[in-house]
């Protein structure tokens, strides 16, 4: 009997881990967690950086659009300005001159609002970025080469953008 009883007192208790071992586990099932706790991390660490990312592409994007709007519109009306300054050369009477001067004068406040810069570069050395050389004249006396004699066009920029390049002539 007494083996009887001792089989069914060691078949009722489960052998208990010792207490190294149940350390060693914990430790072990510890840096799991911890492992993939930096995992996670990283992953939302990275997620965080793609949707900053993503936030200034998309702002650049819009940017870009807005000034290719503008660029477009103000393409459209500048040569009315130019046929208002044409019309203001012609010699026409005084109101008729005056008038016209009014609407020049508003028509240049519109693209100043705008952030529209007039490209004026008589003087200065030709650069290509920001005129085309239309035409070559000889140089004369006090002129230099390379330099922009006169502008028969203007050209405009917004901001970076150039929208019109100036056509110019070129000493020689």
């Amino acid at each position: 009997m007494e083996e009887k009883k001792k089989k069914t007192d060691s078949a009722k208790k489960p052998e208990e881990p010792s207490l190294k071992e149940e350390n060693a586990r914990l430790s072990e099932e510890t840096e799991k967690l911890k492992a993939q706790a930096e995992e996670y991390k990283d992953k939302w660490m990275r997620s965080v950086a793609e949707f900053d990312n993503y936030k200034k592409r998309n702002a650049k994007l819009w940017q870009d659009a807005f000034t290719e709007g503008i660029a477009s519109v103000v393409t459209k009306i500048l040569p009315v300005g130019d046929n208002l300054e044409r019309a203001i050369s012609l010699g026409f009477d005084e109101k008729t001159t005056e008038g016209l001067k009014a609407i020049k004068r508003r028509y240049d406040e519109t693209l100043a609002a705008m952030e529209i810069e007039e490209i004026n570069p008589v003087g200065e050395i030709f650069n290509p970025n920001y005129a085309e050389a239309v035409m070559q004249v000889e140089k004369e006396e006090g002129d230099t080469s390379d330099t922009v004699k006169q502008v028969f066009e203007k050209g405009y920029r917004f901001k970076d953008k150039i929208i019109r390049y100036a056509k110019v002539s070129v000493v020689k």
